[in-house]
């Protein structure tokens, strides 16, 4: 898709909540960069700080943290969302964990600064970071009532019903370590289902 077309998208996804005036709009738009990675390139590295809030124009994106030498994924992020490192956005303080790309991935990104600086000199400012935040916060509590209130099974059928054409671009073994089971305990749920 044309830049300028992918920028009517974004703010169209914005706008769900409350038109933005022209000036507000070109302000923020001019704050974003575009940017493409490739497939497995780290976002955010554990003890870094992030600086930037991002929408996914194309990809896949995975969280993770890495304890006893072996990864743990935490989240999945997907075009037309958010991804950032959200916590240590906010606190501009070191992260904990690790973003990378799971595909090839173009985002459209605005530096900490430049957020606040958009907050400070537009009426929708504080409206657009607040839609963001509540995207991000609202995903995160989904998955913690998964984890305390559903099987394996369960939060597998979840994806499955979701977003089945996501599922295809996510290795198992990443599904199993978000679901919280070994790539061996997600192969015998998928037998049972299929």
């Amino acid at each position: 898709m044309h830049p300028c077309m992918q920028m009517e998208q974004i703010r169209k996804h914005f706008e769900k909540n409350g038109a933005l005036s022209n000036a507000d709009w070109e302000l923020f738009a001019s704050k974003l960069i575009r940017q493409q990675f490739p497939k497995r390139t780290l976002l955010l590295k554990t003890g870094q700080t992030e600086r930037y809030l991002s929408f996914i124009e194309k990809g896949t994106v995975r969280f993770y943290t890495e304890q006893e030498e072996r990864e743990l994924t935490f989240s999945f992020a997907f075009a037309n969302g958010f991804v950032s490192g959200y916590d240590s956005f906010l606190t501009q303080t070191p992260s904990g964990y690790y973003i990378e790309t799971l595909t090839e991935t173009w985002l459209w990104r605005i530096t900490h600064e430049d957020l606040q600086q958009v907050y400070g000199e537009t009426a929708a400012g504080n409206a657009i970071g607040r839609y963001a935040g509540e995207e991000l916060f609202l995903k995160k509590s989904r998955r913690e009532l998964s984890l305390l209130n559903e099987t394996p099974a369960q939060r597998y059928l979840n994806l499955l019903t979701g977003q089945p054409e996501l599922l295809q671009k996510i290795p198992l073994k990443y599904l199993a370590s978000y679901i919280g089971i070994t790539p061996q305990a997600l192969s015998r749920i998928r037998r049972r289902i299929y």
